[in-house]
């Protein structure tokens, strides 16, 4: 009777970040606000991967810039004036762009851990140099 049956997780690509959901989805939308407030965080390689999905989302809605797609922004992001403030200059800086507004840098270990930490960040200028 000991027997537990578990069922393989193929194909399920949610990463669950040690959290049970409801924590998972507010630590995702508290640092999705905090990125799009700072412009860049520094976090764990698991974090800034799940963040990058919902970042790119949110900025996706912002170049529609429709009533119904700010409603669903100030649904998700915890402040109303980086709504205002992302909906106001997304379409300039990102119109013409189709996706990728993030990139993770690898950072050096953190002291005592020796765990790597990265760095997501918002492409500012578009130029590759």
């Amino acid at each position: 009777m000991g027997i537990d049956f578990s069922q393989m997780r193929h194909g399920r690509r949610v990463p669950k970040l040690n959290r049970p959901p409801d924590q998972r989805r507010a630590l995702l939308r508290g640092v999705t606000t905090q990125l799009l407030k700072h412009g860049r965080i520094k976090t764990t390689r698991a974090r800034a991967s799940a963040i990058r999905k919902y970042v790119d989302k949110m900025i996706t809605l912002a170049t529609d810039g429709s009533l119904h797609k700010r409603r669903q922004a100030l649904g998700f992001i915890y402040e109303k004036q980086i709504v205002h403030a992302l909906f106001a200059e997304v379409p300039d800086r990102y119109g013409d762009r189709n996706g990728g507004y993030t990139r993770i840098i690898r950072t050096l270990p953190g002291e005592g851990t020796m765990h790597p930490w990265h760095i997501l960040n918002l492409f500012r200028d578009l130029n590759f140099e």
